[in-house]
């Protein structure tokens, strides 16, 4: 499978359980500058067949995928089929403007996002967009996506290092012994770390070190 790049023919797989929304969207995309082929699948089974086509170079190399499926979540086959075809470019098709799925969507290798109820005229410039590399997210989307995100209050290096050690259940005076620091220095920046993140007791903060450091150990 080859990448699409600007100008190159589209070959298009549609994902959706329903066959009314794949009958409209086939008709409308059918016919669009630069789409030699539109294929679909109403499930998971379906989508990966039409990702292995008899003629290789016939196989999709944009797909249009609904995130609420029966049998599976998109978000979960999106990152399927890229773990597989990772010069795919999926372009995901929802009713739904929940943050959590947007991010969720694009953290599983997705391109864009689009919603079910925009115009069309969306849509095809979702498409035209991922085709060519870039990425799209509808207005409604995107608004949800980044209103009212704070951004998240700066550490020094070294308040970090303690928010995660913190998060490993370490005490102060463990992280004196294993930063080499006094014990008073490590409670001075627990102090300046709760003043920072707007913390006030000490449960809080272990709270917030526990969800806020990754698997390996470093802040998040």
């Amino acid at each position: 499978m080859t990448l699409p790049t600007p100008g190159a023919p589209i070959r298009l797989l549609i994902v959706d359980d329903h066959p009314l929304v794949r009958d409209g969207l086939r008709l409308r995309l059918a016919s669009l500058p630069g789409v030699v082929s539109v294929s679909e699948a109403g499930n998971a089974d379906e989508a990966w067949a039409r990702m292995a086509p008899a003629a290789p170079e016939a196989a999709p190399n944009l797909v249009l995928m609904d995130v609420g499926m029966k049998d599976v979540s998109g978000i979960d086959l999106t990152a399927a089929l890229l773990s597989r075809h990772p010069e795919l470019r999926v372009l995901m098709l929802s009713m739904y403007d929940n943050p959590e799925y947007v991010q969720r969507a694009l953290q599983a290798g997705a391109r864009g996002y689009v919603l079910k109820d925009a115009p069309a005229s969306d849509i095809v410039s979702a498409i035209q967009t991922v085709a060519e590399g870039g990425t799209y997210l509808s207005p409604a989307v995107a608004g949800r996506l980044f209103r009212g995100q704070a951004p998240r209050p700066v550490l020094t290096p070294r308040e970090a290092e303690i928010l995660a050690a913190l998060g490993r259940g370490h005490s102060s005076k463990q992280i004196a012994r294993d930063l080499d620091l006094s014990v008073r220095t490590v409670e001075t920046h627990r102090q300046s770390i709760k003043r920072k993140l707007g913390i006030e007791g000490q449960a809080e903060l272990i709270k917030y070190a526990v969800e806020h450091t990754r698997d390996d150990g470093t802040p998040g």
